[in-house]
């Protein structure tokens, strides 16, 4: 019998994991080995364990997903990573994939489609929807000119996360809380993100975010 394919699970939300997991060992060529609700919890249990596919979520508490990656491709170049979150991937996919990701799949995804990306995944190819794979073939084509890239664009993941979380109403005490950052960090990344978004004070920032944040976009686009 054709050994089956590890997956190990990376989310904050224990009915999710739980869900997706019942889902993967359901199937004949795949199983879960293990999974983790945080980025710390996942590195110590990925040091005893040898998955054939890295499975997280973006959105966990203090350190993220997309900067989880980054750590486990450092230490296990060959693992593969797939996304699976409920942030559009409009936003986050080509962040995903220069982190090391192989692919990016939405929550509200169809099982066929994540079992999909899986498989996809884990024999060594890439994951995106056409839809953004032919997005992102578009800005290819067309180069990274000036005049194509959101002011967005110009923040780093963390500036991009903070700056998300000001969009849903948080202060910085809470965003400190949230990230496991210190008030100061917070303030200084405030301090960075005004100036990469030519923004002259806090009120202009926090209603710039409103307008932006991406779970209003997602919103408008499925109304």
């Amino acid at each position: 019998m054709k050994k089956k394919k590890a997956v190990f699970i990376v989310d904050d939300h224990p009915i999710m994991r739980d869900g997706i997991s019942q889902l993967i060992d359901q199937q004949p060529d795949l199983e879960v080995c293990g999974s983790a609700s945080s980025a710390p919890e996942a590195l110590n249990a990925l040091n005893g364990l040898a998955p054939d596919l890295l499975l997280v979520d973006i959105s966990l508490s203090g350190m993220n997903g997309i900067d989880l990656i980054k750590i486990v491709k450092k230490r296990s170049p060959r693992l593969p990573a797939l996304i699976l979150s409920m942030h559009s991937e409009d936003l986050y996919a080509e962040r995903a994939i220069r982190a090391g990701a192989k692919g990016y799949v939405m929550k509200h995804a169809s099982s066929d489609t994540l079992l999909a990306a899986i498989r996809r995944v884990v024999e060594g190819r890439m994951y995106l929807s056409p839809e953004m794979t032919e997005k992102l073939l578009e800005k290819a084509a067309g180069g990274n000119l000036p005049g194509n890239e959101s002011p967005v664009d110009r923040l780093s993941d963390r500036e991009l996360e903070i700056f998300k979380l000001i969009g849903q109403g948080l202060r910085p005490q809470r965003i400190a809380e949230e990230l496991l950052l210190s008030i100061k960090t917070v303030e200084t990344y405030y301090s960075r993100i005004k100036q990469k978004l030519n923004i002259k004070d806090a009120d202009e920032l926090l209603r710039m975010a409103i307008a932006w944040h991406p779970d209003l976009e997602e919103t408008k686009g499925r109304s």
